[in-house]
C-alpha cells in the first residue's frame, strides 16, 4: 500500500474551468464557494502548500446582492498615501461603478494572504454581465 501524493509538475494542465452565475446570489455565500474552488479544497487530492485549485469565472456580478442594511452601512476604505487621503465608498456606490470589484474583494479576503493566495486570486475572473471571454476554455457551469 502506498499513499498518493500530488506532484507539483503538471498542476497547470490539469486545472478545470468553472462558470458561476452570481445573479440573485448573496455575495458572502458566493465568495466562500468560489474561494473553495480557487484554493482546491473541493478536490480530494488537496494539499495545503500547493495551488491545487481550478479557474473560476463569475458572471452577472452586477446582479449579486447583500442582505440586511449592508448596502448603506458597509464601507470600502482605501488610502491615497497622501496625508488625509482616506477615502470611503459604500457598497451601493461600488456596485454602480465597479460591480466586479465587490466580488473580487470578497473572494480575495477569504484566500490566504501569502504568495500562494496571490496565485489563487489570479485564477479568478469576474464580469459584470453575462458575456465573458473564456469560451475557448470550455468552462462548465456550476450552481451554487
Amino acid at each position: 500500500m502506498s499513499t498518493y501524493f500530488p506532484s507539483g509538475k503538471d498542476l497547470a494542465k490539469d486545472r478545470k474551468w468553472f462558470v458561476v452565475d452570481a445573479k440573485g446570489k448573496t455575495v458572502g455565500r458566493l465568495a466562500t464557494e468560489v474561494a473553495r474552488i480557487l484554493s482546491g479544497k473541493n478536490s480530494p487530492d488537496w494539499t495545503p502548500f500547493m495551488d491545487m485549485g481550478d479557474h473560476c469565472v463569475v458572471i452577472n456580478a452586477r446582479h449579486a446582492k447583500f442582505t440586511g442594511a449592508k448596502n448603506d452601512q458597509k464601507l470600502y476604505r482605501r488610502h491615497t498615501l497622501y496625508p488625509g487621503g482616506l477615502r470611503e465608498t459604500t457598497v451601493k456606490e461600488m456596485f454602480e461603478k465597479k460591480p466586479e470589484k465587490v466580488i473580487e474583494l470578497a473572494v480575495k479576503g477569504m484566500l490566504p494572504k501569502t504568495k500562494l493566495g496571490k496565485a489563487m486570486a489570479k485564477k479568478l475572473k469576474v464580469y459584470a454581465d453575462a458575456e465573458h471571454r473564456h469560451t475557448a476554455q470550455k468552462p462548465e457551469a456550476i450552481e451554487i
